[in-house]
């Protein structure tokens, strides 16, 4: 049994990374990978055979190469390896300032926070427009 839940972890795994790999433009190629990761990793070199084992789905880094891949990729080192977090959506009477937030949620407020009041008002009149938008949305649009 544990044998298979580390298979399917090893091919979820696989899937994140061809994703992480894409979205940085990156064609997902073990000698590409392998290449790069060499280049950002302090520890030892990777070959192409141990990056198409991570692409194929058959091993999964560890936490030290998990974090040089997110690093150079720019997506949570835990999301990566585990998959993005769910968060229960809240009560409509839900306190908002209580609710979790995600590392990439407090990097965006943070990024935010740091813009002018003139540049804030023009991410607040986004998110609304988008919000209105949403709510008017299809159920399967949403």
């Amino acid at each position: 049994m544990a044998k298979g839940i580390h298979a399917q972890e090893a091919l979820a795994f696989a899937a994140r990374l061809k994703q992480a790999l894409e979205a940085a433009g990156v064609r997902p190629s073990p000698a590409v990978v392998a290449s790069e990761f060499n280049l950002r990793y302090w520890g030892k070199s990777i070959t192409a055979h141990t990056a198409r084992a991570w692409l194929a789905g058959v091993a999964i880094p560890m936490q030290d190469k998990i974090r040089t891949l997110s690093d150079w990729l720019h997506v949570n080192p835990d999301e990566l390896r585990f998959g993005p977090r769910t968060v229960p959506a809240l009560p409509a009477d839900a306190d908002i300032a209580q609710a979790p937030l995600s590392l990439q949620d407090r990097e965006m407020l943070a990024q935010y926070l740091a813009l002018p009041p003139a540049r804030r008002k023009t991410v607040q009149e986004v998110v609304a427009a988008l919000a209105v938008a949403a709510a008017h949305a299809p159920a399967g649009r949403r």
